[in-house]
C-alpha cells in the first residue's frame, strides 16, 4: 500500500484482503438512540477532550454507520487501544453496535461529492483513493468502510494517524498508508487539510439530528 491508489485499485485491495463488499448497517435507529445514552457524557459534549493524551473526542453524528460498526468492534477487541472505549464496547453485542451506528449515521449515509476541494497537499495524495479528495469517501463500495474525514477535529486526526504510524492501532491498510507520512509535520499537514474541509459531521448532542 506504499503507493498512490485509484478507487478501483483500493477496491482491489479490499478484495485481496478478503474483506466483504457492500456491507451496510441494518440497525434500529430508535433503539440506537436509547443505547447511546451512556456515550453522551463524552461524545455528546461539544469540544470535549480526551485526557492523557489530550485531544478532541471525535464528532460522530452523520459518520458512516458501516465505519462506526468496524470501529466499535475494534475497540471491543482491543485492536484500537483505549481503555474507556474498550470498557464501553465490551458490553455491546453486535446488534447493539449496529443500532448505535444506525442512530449516529441517521437516515442516509454521506454521499461522495464531486465538487472541487481545496488544493490538496502532496501529503494526502494517496488518501483520496479511499477517503475521497473532499474527505467524504468514494463511490467504490469499500468494506470496512473508510470514515468521513472532512470536518473531523484536527487534533483527533493527528492522534489517529500517529497511532496508525506507530502500530498502536491495528489496521492492515492504514498501518501501511500512514507510513507515507514520514514526519510529524506530514501528519499535521494531512490532519489540517481534512479537518478544514466542508463537512456534515457534528457532535452527537441529545438534540442533534
Amino acid at each position: 500500500m506504499l503507493f498512490r491508489l485509484n478507487p478501483l485499485a483500493c477496491l482491489g485491495v479490499a478484495l485481496t484482503l478478503g474483506l466483504s463488499m457492500g456491507a451496510h448497517a441494518a440497525g434500529d435507529r430508535e433503539l440506537g438512540e436509547k443505547k447511546f445514552y451512556t456515550c453522551y457524557g463524552c461524545h455528546g459534549v461539544v469540544d470535549y477532550k480526551n485526557a492523557y493524551p489530550d485531544y478532541s473526542v471525535p464528532k460522530l453524528r452523520h459518520q458512516n454507520a458501516a465505519y462506526l460498526i468496524t470501529a466499535l468492534k475494534e475497540y471491543r477487541e482491543s485492536s484500537r487501544p483505549h481503555a474507556t472505549m474498550h470498557a464501553q464496547a465490551a458490553s455491546l453485542s453486535d446488534e447493539d453496535i449496529e443500532d448505535i451506528a444506525a442512530y449516529l449515521q441517521g437516515a442516509d449515509s454521506v454521499k461522495p461529492s464531486a465538487s472541487t476541494a481545496a488544493k490538496a497537499p502532496k501529503q494526502v495524495a494517496a488518501c483520496g483513493a479511499c477517503h475521497g479528495e473532499n474527505g467524504l469517501g468514494v463511490e467504490a463500495p469499500l468494506n470496512p468502510k473508510p470514515p468521513v474525514l472532512a470536518g473531523q477535529h484536527e487534533d483527533y486526526l493527528e492522534q489517529a494517524l500517529t497511532a496508525y504510524r506507530n502500530g498502536r492501532r491495528k489496521n492492515v491498510v492504514m498501518n501501511g498508508m500512514a507510513q507515507l507520512l514520514t514526519t510529524e509535520e506530514d501528519v499535521k499537514i494531512a490532519a489540517a487539510y481534512f479537518a478544514n474541509l466542508p463537512s456534515p459531521l457534528t457532535t452527537a448532542t441529545t438534540d442533534s439530528k
